[in-house]
């Protein structure tokens, strides 16, 4: 007679946040011109930025607290990019970055890049990492496990 698990995450969905990442020339003034685009908009706070440089272009990745009004305004403007979903982890004197890394190692999943985000949380400032990973359910399961909050993009302001 088989047993029936007695609880299983198949229907989970960790909560996520959307990166864009935007491509521009590398040319002087570009980034300038992408970062007031965000600051001049009522409707989206830039949450994170991390830029990737080559002789000929950079890739900047963002994170916003509004993916909708975001694209929209990179559409509007004629700015390339593309979108991902990252998992968003608040590290704290527990859960840390070093206890992160090991339980995603343990689990064998492939950390693809990591960034800070910048709080803007009104209980005060948070650590919080955006993280890829190969599988963003399977890892969501493993940190969740292990005591650590997963941030969606209405939590980041």
């Amino acid at each position: 007679m088989s047993q029936m698990p007695l609880g299983t995450e198949q229907g989970y969905a960790p909560p996520s946040v959307r990166q864009f990442g935007v491509f521009l020339d590398n040319r002087v003034g570009k980034l300038l011109e992408l970062v007031q685009l965000f600051d001049e908009a009522h409707d989206v706070t830039m949450s994170a930025i991390s830029v990737l440089d080559s002789s000929d272009h950079a890739v900047v990745r963002m994170i916003f607290d509004n993916a909708d009004a975001a694209r929209f305004l990179l559409r509007q403007h004629g700015f390339s990019f593309s979108e991902v979903e990252l998992l968003v982890l608040e590290l704290d004197e527990v859960n840390t970055l070093t206890n992160a890394c090991l339980y995603l190692l343990g689990a064998e999943l492939n950390i693809r890049f990591a960034y800070p985000i910048l709080p803007t949380h009104p209980s005060g400032p948070m650590q919080l990492l955006a993280l890829a990973v190969d599988d963003n359910t399977f890892a969501g399961q493993i940190l969740r496990r292990k005591g650590f909050r997963l941030m969606a993009e209405d939590e980041l302001t």
